[in-house]
């Protein structure tokens, strides 16, 4: 997983509920991120810290 790819949690996380879907904001590491995650209006519910045990990839960010 990398910046900019969509990714859904797969578990509770905090006041996040499995399923909410998010956009990886910025990569610590291979196991940490900081991701977005949206409502279903496209608003953001908040900004968190995650570790990708909580994480599954939706679609990977294609540039071109």
């Amino acid at each position: 997983m990398n910046e900019l790819d969509s990714v859904k949690l797969n578990k509770d996380f905090q006041n996040i509920s499995k399923g909410t879907e998010g956009t990886i904001v910025h990569k610590y590491n291979n196991e940490n991120f900081e991701v977005e995650f949206f409502d279903k209006n496209g608003d953001t519910i908040d900004v968190v810290t995650i570790s990708k045990e909580y994480l599954d990839l939706i679609e990977k960010y294609n540039d071109n």
